[in-house]
């Protein structure tokens, strides 16, 4: 069994230095849940239609959903009863989150014809890819230096 110290060795402690190895696996968690509603949000937004700001603004929504999910079904399994874990998931990803999509909208919506382009386009799913792909670059340091001081993913991490 892992005492708490090979814990802290291995993930960081609440208050010290982090490796990029576990920052980059939070991020890509993080990643996960806004690239389910990000894409989602893109794919329904662009399918009918709608107007840019409102397809930003559907994928903005749909990302915090799938995102907050994600880290809510998990610190649930820990035994965290709703209202804490609910605690735990605002605090653990909603910098991570917000961050994550504004760059990625931002990168999104600086290609040329890249909302334009339908799902049918190869444009719409580069951009689309190229986008998350620069949003995790730009959120992992940010993640790292959050749970460094015991913030962000760091306080789901302390539930394993």
């Amino acid at each position: 069994m892992e005492s708490t110290t090979d814990h802290q060795r291995t993930h960081g402690s609440a208050t010290g230095r982090v490796s990029w190895a576990t920052a980059a696996s939070a991020t890509l968690h993080c990643l996960t849940g806004c690239a389910i509603g990000e894409v989602l949000g893109m794919v329904i937004g662009t399918s009918a239609g709608l107007p840019d700001g409102v397809t930003v603004a559907l994928s903005i929504t749909l990302a915090f959903v799938f995102g907050y999910a994600l880290t809510m079904r998990g610190v649930l399994r820990a035994g965290l009863p709703f209202r804490r874990a609910l605690r735990v998931t605002l605090a653990a990803d909603t910098v991570s989150i917000a961050v994550m999509e504004l760059v990625d909208n931002v990168v999104i919506v600086s290609v040329p014809g890249a909302m334009d382009a339908g799902i049918g386009g190869a444009l719409f799913w580069l951009a689309l890819a190229g986008a998350l792909a620069v949003a995790f670059v730009v959120t992992l340091p940010l993640n790292r230096w959050l749970m460094g001081r015991g913030q962000g993913h760091a306080v789901v991490h302390a539930l394993h």
